[in-house]
């Protein structure tokens, strides 16, 4: 069976626009609490509007209250407290983590990437990549890994 060259044009033209419609989605908005004097907080919001996120930036010299209000306790803390959809996200989380944890809607307060690891968006510094887990956590502080990541030298 032969195809017209009109028809397999009109089929290409349809996947072309299904595929943009996929991948333009409406931003998600995040709502971000960081310090005036942290650089590297900039970056991983750099990071977040890359990856179709709508940021709300709030600039503070009380990080800590916020995370003290969401449960963010010290073993979890890094730089940046964020809300998304009701989910908590500490530190510098991969942007597809986050949209991971809104597709499967886990039963959980967030997640985190504890400290500031180097090679986690926002915190790259050349080639050098830490190997790194983004970990889950809820109200009876319950620490999961969410996913891993792999160093490099």
């Amino acid at each position: 069976m032969k195809i017209s060259k009109t028809v397999w044009v009109i089929g290409l033209l349809v996947v072309s626009a299904t595929v943009s419609a996929e991948g333009s989605g409406k931003p998600i908005d995040i709502v971000v609490h960081r310090s005036p004097t942290c650089t590297c907080c900039g970056k991983w919001l750099e990071h977040l509007k890359q990856n179709n996120f709508k940021v709300e930036d709030i600039v503070t010299n009380d990080v800590q209250s916020i995370k003290t209000k969401y449960g963010v306790n010290s073993e979890l803390a890094s730089c940046h407290t964020a809300i998304v959809d009701g989910y908590v996200i500490e530190g510098h989380v991969p942007a597809n983590d986050i949209k991971t944890l809104l597709k499967t809607k886990p039963k959980v307060t967030g997640i985190a990437v504890p400290g500031m690891v180097n090679g986690s968006p926002g915190m790259e510094m050349g080639d050098q990549k830490d190997p790194y887990k983004v970990v889950s956590f809820d109200h009876e502080n319950q620490v999961k890994v969410f996913n891993s990541y792999e160093g490099s030298q």
